[in-house]
């Protein structure tokens, strides 16, 4: 019984550890993740240099051959992007079936820790964040290009979202995290696109570098990225991050 009770109390300490190291809200999240990002301060679907200004980032679009498409006022600027939409984790709460991402925020600790994952969050050109919009992604291979050098393609009508293969594998492995950690649903054709992304596009140096950057701040690893965990179609997620009293 004692060895039991040392046990218990060791696990709950270690995720009190985990909890407290975890940005508290998205703002706080926003300004950790350019201290993560600012090594290599490149934007996540473009591959634009960024300059930073305090908290303002601007891409250099004339160097990576970006063309604006509508918005030029985003399209200068740089934007903090929910890989997995605050729609997609979000909507799956009862906050959200009750007044949306506002209500949410004011009144559910989960979706503020998921709204404020570091692991989730990237640095993308406003512009292609606001096209992004919370499409699902998939492949386009008949649609064309409409931002330039960037290789990314959007289907307005069928709200989808295509990225570069080079940062496939980066969204399989985060949308693989955010559904095991948060116990989130993932469809069965989306779970088959992520799974063939993760082998077409394997874990770079990069991507271990600056997932033991995000570890110092959330105190816990992206386990698909560092290969603790291996997601396989039917995997259930555990929902660590889910504490029993949210």
């Amino acid at each position: 019984m004692k060895f039991l009770s040392f046990c218990t109390g060791s696990l709950v300490l270690l995720y009190s550890v985990f909890t407290l190291a975890a940005p508290a809200n998205f703002d706080q999240a926003k300004r950790l993740a350019q201290g993560i990002h600012a090594a290599d301060a490149k934007s996540f679907y473009c591959d634009c240099d960024i300059s930073w200004q305090g908290k303002k980032g601007s891409p250099n679009l004339a160097a990576c051959g970006y063309q604006v498409r509508k918005n030029n006022q985003r399209a200068n600027r740089i934007e903090w992007e929910h890989i997995m939409p605050a729609h997609h984790f979000g909507h799956q709460r009862q906050c959200w079936q009750e007044g949306g991402r506002k209500n949410c925020v004011k009144t559910d600790n989960v979706f503020r820790a998921m709204e404020a994952d570091l692991y989730n969050l990237k640095p993308a050109i406003g512009e292609v964040n606001g096209d992004r919009s919370n499409y699902r992604f998939g492949v386009l291979p008949s649609t064309p290009a409409q931002h330039g050098a960037c290789p990314v393609k959007v289907d307005f009508k069928q709200r989808v979202f295509e990225p570069a293969p080079p940062v496939r594998g980066d969204i399989a492995r985060i949308y693989f995290y955010m559904a095991d950690k948060y116990n989130l649903n993932l469809s069965r054709a989306q779970q088959q696109l992520f799974m063939a992304w993760h082998k077409q596009d394997p874990v770079t140096t990069k991507e271990q570098d600056l997932n033991r950057q995000t570890a110092k701040e959330m105190g816990h690893d992206n386990p698909f990225v560092s290969g603790v965990r291996e997601w396989n179609l039917g995997y259930k997620p555990t929902g660590y991050g889910v504490t029993s009293n949210q």
